[in-house]
């Protein structure tokens, strides 16, 4: 019995990227930051004007970013070996050089926060750990495939799956995260070459990297 075609997400808005290759995406506090891959800066764009009105320099490559209370994680490659360290970044204030805390194996992609926890992705490795405060892992979660962002809403982790070969293949997928051995659910296709997820409390962001674009969907009913 072949699987059921999913329908595709409900494109809402895609806007030019401030910069290059965006890579890293959060929101926080009701603006967008993007990072860019090869510029290796930050952006705060105001979604309503769509204007930049923050920009800094990165000390690694941003490959992913993540919204906790007052501040923001992000993941940097750092190194000739593109190392992955999270590191806390205080808007008007930059980096803190005494949170940097090396990923394991110095591997790990994109981020997700539950209010308490930081959750991180290895691409390769189709997996998503959870931390303790002392980053020391507490879950892991295995999704069966390539992860180019997640993002936590509602108690459910929302994650961006598939392959990169070819001609790229994606779906948006939902776990329960309070039902640690639950049933992984995919939701839509996602037609276009996507990195990282964000929700701005009504709707998901997502960069197109390729095209240097940054796009804001919905769901199907």
């Amino acid at each position: 019995m072949s699987a059921p075609i999913l329908p595709p997400i409900i494109e809402q808005r895609r806007e030019l990227s401030p910069a290059v290759t965006p890579q890293a995406l959060a929101w926080h506090q009701g603006s967008l930051w993007m990072g860019s891959r090869d510029l290796r800066r930050l952006y705060r764009i105001e979604p309503g004007a769509w204007k930049v009105f923050e920009e800094t320099d990165a000390p690694g490559i941003p490959w992913a970013a993540v919204s906790a209370g007052e501040a923001l994680y992000f993941n940097l490659g750092e190194g000739p070996n593109d190392d992955r360290y999270l590191r806390l970044f205080r808007p008007g204030r930059g980096f803190s050089e005494n949170d940097r805390v090396a990923c394991p194996d110095f591997t790990g992609s994109y981020l997700s926060y539950d209010g308490q926890q930081v959750y991180l992705s290895q691409w390769h490795k189709h997996r998503v750990l959870k931390f303790d405060a002392d980053w020391k892992i507490l879950s892991i979660y295995e999704l069966g495939a390539e992860i180019c962002g997640h993002t936590i809403v509602d108690g459910a982790l929302y994650v961006l799956r598939g392959t990169e070969q070819g001609d790229e293949d994606w779906t948006i997928s939902r776990l329960n995260l309070q039902t640690p051995d639950g049933a992984i659910e995919d939701l839509a296709r996602v037609p276009l070459q996507c990195r990282s997820l964000a929700f701005d409390g009504n709707c998901f962001w997502t960069n197109h990297r390729v095209a240097n674009e940054i796009v804001r969907f919905a769901l199907p009913d």
